[in-house]
């Protein structure tokens, strides 16, 4: 797996500490890309001490059906997904606007004390996340995950960039759609979690599914992002 100038080619390539961005509804894969606009300090002090290391940030959701920590902080998901620093500009207003690319996703072992007002968890890496063999490709329904965004697209009214689809690797177009995709937190959790990229290309297409039998009645609803 490569994210900007740097390959990970095994999980003793990766961290077993990170620090943490908890941010419900928000969703990065390997391969992905999202960009993140920080302005609180403790997160601008993330962004500074990972630039000034391996620049990886684990990008995770908060558990919304759990009771806060002591510290009065919400318990943390399970999985979330490691993204590398690969572009960043500061604003002139105390901001700073950057890129992350999913590098793989992480199991959080233990939450550890916070440094510097941000959260640090101790992780454990997915080893298949960082497999770029297109064994997995294969294994996916490329025409049926097509013809459901070709639905969803016009029961929204909107249109794609079909030759930047067409070109897109199965990996890619996966993991873009369901990072685009406008589902709420325990969704895109699923997508998330699921064990392979077959398994979230048909998680990806019984939700899309659903949400176009369940509109068919009263009009689409929901634009991607």
């Amino acid at each position: 797996m490569k994210a900007g100038n740097v390959s990970y080619n095994d999980v003793l390539d990766l961290p077993d500490e990170v620090p943490v961005f908890p941010l419900t509804g928000v969703l990065l894969l390997p391969s992905g890309n999202m960009p993140l606009n920080l302005f609180e300090p403790r997160y601008l002090a993330m962004f500074e001490d990972a630039l000034a290391g391996d620049r990886l940030v684990g990008m995770i959701q908060p558990r919304i059906d759990a009771k806060e920590s002591a510290e009065g902080e919400p318990a943390l998901c399970n999985v979330g997904c490691l993204g590398r620093v690969t572009a960043f500009q500061e604003t002139g207003d105390g901001r700073i606007v950057l890129n992350l690319s999913g590098v793989a996703r992480f199991r959080v072992l233990e939450e550890l004390p916070a440094r510097n007002g941000y959260r640090i968890a101790k992780i454990a890496s997915f080893a298949d996340d960082l497999d770029d063999s297109e064994e997995a490709e294969k294994a996916v329904d490329r025409d049926g995950l097509l013809e459901t965004f070709k639905a969803y697209l016009q029961a929204n009214d909107m249109e794609a960039d079909w030759d930047g689809v067409r070109e897109a690797s199965t990996r890619s177009l996966v993991n873009s759609l369901s990072m685009m995709s406008p589902y709420g937190p325990a969704e895109k959790q699923a997508l998330l979690e699921a064990p392979d990229l077959k398994t979230r290309a048909e998680t990806l297409v019984a939700i899309t599914e659903m949400t176009l039998a369940r509109n068919s009645g009263d009009g689409a609803q929901g634009t991607l992002q």
